[in-house]
């Protein structure tokens, strides 16, 4: 019999230890790609358009991930869908690392992105289940390991990158992905009985009694939200070392500048899930997205590199509890029993967002040779989600959010 154990217990938190870790391991197929393009572009020969395909690519695959791993852990459990997606990433780098061409190597990319995302939205709706009285800083910290991946992978990798190549790099990250992620995928295996995931079904009916929308109205509303607040944020996370290189600063300033934002992200996701331990998932969501419209703002007059270091870190302060904001809205006002799918598709939408806003803030400059309509663009897209969450507010009523 699988070993059970209680929400809100030491072992929740043991388990959320565990959780942290396979995210940090299991989102390196995010960062890798960005690590590598240089080299790629150059052993292929290709233009800069074509070397950014692979990472278009695992981000459509990242977004499908999502969902559909999600649906798996609602069916099969979380430990199984984390040892296939481990297999799959595996068999990815592998395949990767002897492609011919930066068309095959993009193609493979899809399923790199699509084991990598059971690092993301199905493992946070999996550590949700765990937490009652402090969910808001479980999913905070699971949300976390995406960023500190980003900050501790590419520093890692540089090393192997500059003395063997990218191939090597991948060839390392498949025997990883499956020395460290099997294992640990197998601590996860205790499951929650029927009788807490009852109890768990009864409180997401009585949070869903507090606000007026049908489940399939609310879903809607919060992947169009997630769609906003991420058409917004990919402004700066994507092209932040673009305007850095522009403004003569060089590629290395503007990495760090990255790294900044990220850490930031990182400080913001963990301080919001206190935040939306006492005030709840929509008021939470919604001051991030204010923050994060007002950081927006301060990009246009920066042209400094003091000023840019400054408001990437203010930027990474304000937007990193967003994205977390969104999967507990979803356990707070939807079923429980359905959380891998729907955290996975509000997730999914997040990363439309964030792979369309970051070719359109491509787009825009082109046409205008320079990011400030980049900047108000995603600044409008901000006010949307502002919007979204403000009439989601409104047909809400005040809920105890500490229920044991």
């Amino acid at each position: 019999m699988p070993e059970t154990r209680a929400i809100d217990s030491a072992y929740s938190w043991r388990r959320l230890v565990i959780t942290l870790m396979i995210a940090t391991i299991g989102n390196a197929g995010m960062w890798a790609i960005i690590v590598i393009m240089p080299a790629v572009q150059a052993e292929f020969a290709v233009d800069r358009a074509d070397a950014s395909l692979p990472y278009m690519m695992t981000m459509i695959g990242f977004a499908a991930g999502n969902l559909l791993i999600g649906r798996a852990v609602d069916r099969f459990g979380v430990t199984m869908a984390l040892i296939g997606a481990a297999l799959v990433i595996a068999s990815g780098y592998t395949l990767a690392a002897y492609s011919p061409t930066i068309w095959i190597l993009s193609v493979v990319q899809i399923a790199i992105g699509f084991g990598t995302a059971a690092s993301f939205g199905p493992l946070i709706a999996d550590i949700s289940h765990w937490f009652n009285l402090k969910r808001g800083i479980a999913v905070a910290i699971t949300a976390s390991g995406n960023y500190l991946s980003g900050a501790i992978w590419p520093m890692i990798l540089s090393g192997l990158l500059a003395a063997s190549g990218w191939r090597a790099v991948y060839l390392a990250l498949a025997t990883i992905s499956i020395i460290a992620l099997v294992p640990l995928a197998l601590l996860l295996r205790p499951k929650l009985t029927r009788a807490q995931v009852a109890v768990a079904e009864a409180k997401a009916e009585i949070a869903a009694s507090t606000i007026g929308f049908s489940p399939r109205r609310l879903q809607t509303l919060l992947a169009a939200a997630g769609i906003g607040c991420c058409m917004a944020m990919a402004m700066p996370q994507v092209h932040i070392v673009s305007l850095s290189v522009d403004l003569g600063f060089g590629a290395t300033a503007g990495a760090q500048m990255l790294s900044l934002m990220l850490l930031g992200g990182v400080v913001s996701r963990i301080v919001s899930g206190f935040i939306a331990d006492r005030l709840g998932g929509v008021r939470t969501l919604l001051i991030g997205s204010v923050l994060q419209t007002l950081a927006l703002f301060l990009y246009l007059p920066s042209n400094g590199l003091v000023s840019l270091y400054l408001v990437s870190l203010v930027f990474g302060l304000a937007q990193g509890g967003i994205v977390p904001s969104y999967t507990l809205i979803v356990r707070e006002y939807l079923p429980a029993s359905e959380a891998g799918a729907r955290i996975g598709l509000v997730i999914m939408a997040t990363i439309i967002g964030m792979a369309v806003g970051g070719w359109m803030s491509g787009w825009i400059y082109d046409l205008t040779g320079s990011y400030e309509m980049a900047f108000i663009n995603g600044i409008g897209w901000n006010l949307l989600n502002i919007m979204i969450m403000l009439f989601i507010l409104s047909r809400s009523r005040p809920r105890n959010i500490a229920v044991a």
